[in-house]
């Protein structure tokens, strides 16, 4: 069976609500979250809690590391002095609403999580190295876009003897499959995959998005069916959230970028 892996629902209860039911509807062996649950939305205590009573291993995301510590500072990229403004007064909303106790577990979350998988009845095969980042393997708000280059990628997966690399920060999903021919002639393939945003897409699609990731570890490691990823969609009552950004002190502009997927 697969596993499900999410990421940024920046305090989106309806969005992480409906992948919630989705998942429950699917047989999978496990669930793992990709981290900045908090941000930008009013439901920055029932995501954490929700997370946190269905125990599911989560790795920080920038935005939990700011609301973690108390800062001012999400680690955040903003284009525009407008949008640096909108996020400031972002993450202070979410520092005045988060509960201590919430506070505490968004500081202790780890920054990566690593999974390997071995063939059961052939102890001689490869095994798969999973890497579980937010943003990469060097910074945990480094925006890793579909238009980076496949030599960085595989430079840094190399580097962190990763297989698979999972990651999300940029909010835009995409799966890139690359080549790596050894001295030997052999060759490899290595997986580096955005799995997009639980809470705020910015794909132009505004449902809620998440993977299914299904392994082989008993293939070879030449063969580009080792891994498959399956990028699930998931409708959710959109205006629910856009209407609470607007009913509360964070900026409006918020609810639009729900509503935009932008």
């Amino acid at each position: 069976m697969p596993l499900a892996f999410f990421s940024d629902v920046h305090a989106n209860l309806p969005a992480l609500q409906a992948v919630f039911d989705d998942l429950d509807r699917r047989p999978v062996d496990g669930v793992y979250c990709l981290g900045d649950l908090v941000g930008y939305n009013t439901w920055a205590n029932e995501v954490v809690e929700a997370v946190r009573t269905r125990r599911i291993p989560t790795i920080a995301g920038n935005y939990d590391e700011g609301v973690g510590l108390a800062s001012p500072d999400c680690g955040c990229a903003y284009k525009t002095p407008e949008d640096e403004a909108r996020g400031e007064a972002s993450i202070a909303y979410t520092n005045e609403v988060i509960t201590e106790d919430n506070r505490t577990f968004l500081r202790d979350l780890p920054r990566h999580l690593r999974l390997t998988y071995q063939a059961p009845r052939n102890r001689a095969a490869v095994p798969i190295e999973i890497l579980l980042v937010h943003g990469s393997p060097r910074r945990v708000n480094e925006y890793l876009f579909e238009d980076r280059s496949d030599a960085s990628l595989r430079r840094m997966m190399q580097r962190a003897g990763a297989d698979v690399m999972l990651f999300g920060h940029t909010h835009k999903p995409y799966h890139r499959v690359l080549l790596e021919e050894t001295d030997d002639e052999n060759k490899r393939y290595r997986h580096a995959i955005n799995i997009g945003s639980v809470g705020k897409p910015k794909d132009g699609d505004p449902r809620a998005g998440y993977i299914l990731l299904s392994v082989d570890p008993e293939a070879p490691p030449e063969s580009r069916e080792r891994v498959r990823p399956t990028f699930i969609r998931v409708e959710y009552d959109v205006e629910r959230a856009a209407t609470a950004v607007e009913t509360s002190d964070l900026p409006s502009a918020f609810a639009q970028q729900l509503r935009d997927a932008r």
